[in-house]
């Protein structure tokens, strides 16, 4: 017998793996398979193989502060690339991921011996890591315990924890967090009195650091709430009450006006309502995302404008996105998704992660940029740009961009670890599409099970899911239906499954499950517009993806070495044109059509390899042009032009590093 019903979360159930909340935190009903039960498979391994031989592999040759006199290897700190805060274990919680899905072993020695060095250096009262984060002094005399380095690295010791069960990990951060509990308030995430400045301030302008800590206090909920789970050890929660109580308010009307930081401050509030219980909280967190994406992210898929920070007046799709954001912002879509149950997290991980993330980064993964935005035709090394910034922000470079040269290292690693999730009543949900292969255990009597998913998506809504088993087993699978699917179909065995269920739903299956029994997914890709109400301009969505003008790209190199270059990327075809389309009707007249599709390559997120292509009825706007090197603000819709009707190319946003996705509707 099998039941097929359309549910808004997966089901809430006793469980008492340590991976679920135990009381009196709130009950979540989705967890984290430990690190790796997920091999990706095609073009989402080739990104992890890419890593592996490119930047984030090899960011020992590349970095300063993964040098051997690093804060985190010893106390003889000889510069600010020394002494220990954020860079390394920003590098290091991604890489140990990499490691473990590649299993390529000079990584996995090397992620080793960062682990190994960082579960020794705990001192006899509990502080482990950089020793100069321990007590800093600033200019004026006022000493402040610096957290934020291992709010980071906590994420690589639990996953380290997943992978091993090193039995070293429990109790250093017990120890760790008796030391947190004992640090007295004039140490322990203090307001900064007047006159303080942070080390190496005259030398390196590094003075700021120490605030980071206070503004992302709640990043250490997680951690503590991962070992209450194991221990039980009731004084873990009230030492999270001690740092979420430390958390800022809101800066002016915006709750945080830095983009990394808001990505990161937006879900502290829904994070804590495992503890509150308290509703409000969680609306809190949505009422955030919701007020700043509503004026700062009139763009596609879930950037919005900043280039550091949000400023009056810079809401133009031209703004751009921070790399460190993007990988943050998932963050925090995983931890609320498995808290809350809520599908919509997933929506948005899908959003930026295949429309954002790939042009980050050159398609070899050996460079990276600062800033991603929607309306972004040149990527070129000039410091002479509409950011708040000035410097270099948009060309590839490996040598550059401190943090987010060591924060994109999480990228694909962590999208991969949480494809499928466990779910409380004993099931699995399939909670974002790739091809892969799952090893998890099922059932009360937790049977071993392995998943194999076959599919291109996101450039394609089929989705094939074989099942293998030593013996039969009964348990609930879930299948989430994305948000813009109105049509989710599913065979099972070839079978249909006779209901729809509606769009930001999961598809629960409950049956007795047999080695060799198929799921298939059927999700059709309809083209359709968005609109963003301040210019009336459009975005041309496909299912999972929008699209941009395809624009041909000219790379010229601009420095670096012959082993890791950096790189301009100029346009060497038009991109100002506004689209010749009905809002409502695109495709009407052939306005917007499908014209092309290829076999999905190993690396897809590229112009030439781009597998789906649109063409559209376009004009030029011969006045819309790049101001500063950047491109002008959009014509309000509808514009006039005089220049003759064109049929261009669009491609999918994540293959276009030169991007034109917010066009101009014209008469």
């Amino acid at each position: 017998m099998m039941k097929a019903t359309s549910v808004p979360k997966p089901a809430i159930a006793e469980n008492t793996d340590p991976c679920f909340n135990r009381s009196p935190l709130l009950s979540n009903p989705l967890a984290k398979l430990p690190l790796g039960s997920i091999r990706a498979k095609g073009w989402l391994r080739h990104q992890l193989d890419l890593m592996a031989s490119g930047m984030t592999g090899r960011l020992g040759e590349l970095s300063t502060f993964l040098g051997p006199h690093n804060g985190w290897f010893e106390a003889n700190r000889r510069g600010w690339d020394d002494h220990g805060w954020e860079e390394q274990p920003y590098w290091l919680r991604g890489f140990y991921s990499l490691a473990v899905q590649t299993q390529e072993p000079s990584l996995l020695a090397e992620a080793g011996r960062w682990m190994d060095i960082i579960l020794t250096s705990q001192d006899s009262d509990g502080y482990f890591g950089p020793p100069d984060m321990k007590c800093l002094v600033g200019k004026n005399g006022q000493k402040i315990c610096d957290l934020w380095p291992h709010m980071i690295v906590l994420d690589a010791v639990v996953r380290h924890h997943e992978y091993t069960g090193d039995s070293r990990v429990i109790p250093l951060m017990t120890s760790f967090f008796e030391f947190c509990r004992k640090l007295p308030n004039d140490l322990f995430l203090p307001h900064l009195t007047e006159g303080f400045k942070g080390f190496g301030d005259e030398a390196t302008g590094a003075g700021w650091t120490p605030v980071i800590q206070m503004a992302r206090a709640g990043d250490m909920l997680p951690h503590l709430y991962w070992l209450y789970n194991r221990t039980g050890d009731k004084r873990l929660l009230d030492l999270a009450l001690r740092f979420y109580s430390r958390i800022p308010g809101p800066n002016s009307e915006w709750l945080e006006h830095h983009v990394v930081s808001f990505t990161q401050r937006y879900k502290y509030a829904g994070i804590f309502y495992a503890q509150s219980k308290r509703s409000s909280d969680l609306a809190n967190t949505e009422y955030w995302y919701q007020q700043h994406l509503g004026t700062w992210g009139q763009q596609p898929r879930g950037i919005f404008a900043a280039d550091e920070n949000i400023r009056t007046g810079c809401t133009d799709p031209r703004q751009g996105f921070e790399t460190c954001g993007i990988t943050e912002f998932n963050k925090s879509f995983y931890l609320l998704g498995q808290l809350t149950g809520n599908p919509v997290y997933a929506d948005r991980c899908e959003d930026i992660t295949f429309n954002h993330f790939p042009a980050s980064q050159t398609p070899d993964l050996k460079a990276l940029h600062y800033i991603t935005a929607s309306n972004q035709p040149q990527l070129d090394k000039s410091e002479n740009h509409e950011y708040q910034n000035k410097g270099r922000q948009i060309d590839y470079s490996p040598h550059l961009y401190r943090c987010c040269q060591h924060n994109v290292a999480m990228g694909w690693p962590w999208f991969v670890e949480h494809l499928w999730q466990a779910t409380a009543d004993h099931g699995l949900a399939c909670w974002l599409y790739a091809p892969a292969v799952i090893a998890a255990q099922v059932g009360p009597m937790k049977v071993p099970v392995e998943i194999d998913v076959e599919t291109e998506y996101p450039f394609d809504g089929r989705v094939r899911i074989a099942l293998n088993s030593a013996q039969p087993v009964a348990f609930p699978l879930y299948l989430r239906v994305p948000r813009w699917c109105s049509d989710f179909q599913t065979l099972v065995n070839g079978k249909p499954v006779d209901l729809t269920p509606a769009p930001g739903a999961y598809l629960r299956i409950e049956r007795t499950w047999n080695s060799g029994d198929i799921v298939e997914i059927e999700m059709p890709h309809e083209i359709s517009l968005t609109t963003w109400p301040r210019t009336g301009s459009v975005t041309v969505d496909r299912g999972p993806l929008s699209y941009s003008v395809r624009i041909e790209e000219q790379w010229r190199r601009c420095g670096g070495t012959d082993q890791w270059p950096e790189w301009e990327v100029l346009p060497a075809s038009p991109w100002n044109y506004g689209l010749i389309a009905d809002p409502d009707k695109p495709m009407h007249d052939n306005h917007i059509a499908v014209a092309r599709r290829r076999e999905v390559a190993d690396q897809p997120w590229t112009v030439e390899n781009a597998p789906i292509e649109l063409t559209a009825r376009a004009k030029k706007i011969p006045g819309w042009k790049l101001v500063n090197e950047t491109a002008d603000v959009l014509p309000k819709s509808p514009a006039t032009s005089a220049e003759p009707q064109e049929t261009i190319t669009l491609i999918p946003l994540g293959c276009a590093r030169l991007r034109i996705a917010c066009l101009p509707l014209v008469r």
